[in-house]
């Protein structure tokens, strides 16, 4: 058996990268379009909402609200990419079992070159580790489909240590 992406795991993600790069989208605008071009005095009336007192710098002010804007812009493009890295990973991440053994990759293995298998976190999370002569994977059933009966081949197939 193949694992697989869990549908529900790639949709959630693939709506967090989207809504991260539609935010830095937008503060991307603000920040090289819409406030540059902008009136410094109409810019704080817009997002104050109200009249400049005789005390603000308006200069100052659209300035340092255009620095927000690309901060706030780079920090969501940055959370894009690393949630779409995340999912690229998780994706990509070649792992397949039968009754003989499971490979990573392209590494095959049986069953008996399991070490230890580390069941800490698997009641309360679904995450699973494996540890062997060569190899340690960490298997997580919100990632990937096929996790819970990887589990269970291992406990039909191993008698090794585990926690």
């Amino acid at each position: 058996m193949k694992l697989k992406i869990n549908r529900e795991f790639l949709l959630r993600h693939l709506f967090s990268l989207a809504v991260f790069v539609v935010l830095g989208g937008w503060f991307g605008f603000d920040a090289f379009v819409r406030y540059p071009r902008s009136d410094a005095r109409a810019l704080y009336v817009s997002i104050e909402k109200s009249e400049p007192g005789d005390n603000v710098n308006l200069e100052s002010f659209k300035a340092q609200k255009v620095r927000t804007q690309r901060l706030m812009a780079s920090f969501a493009l940055l959370a894009a990419s690393l949630v779409g890295l995340h999912l690229l990973c998780v994706a990509r991440f070649r792992f397949e079992f039968d009754d003989a053994g499971f490979s990573i990759g392209d590494r095959r293995f049986k069953y008996s070159d399991i070490k230890d298998v580390d069941r800490s976190k698997w009641e309360k999370k679904g995450v699973l580790t494996v540890l062997g002569d060569g190899f340690k994977i960490r298997l997580d059933a919100w990632h990937h489909i096929g996790v819970k009966e990887f589990h269970s081949a291992i406990s039909e197939n191993s008698n090794r240590t585990t926690r």
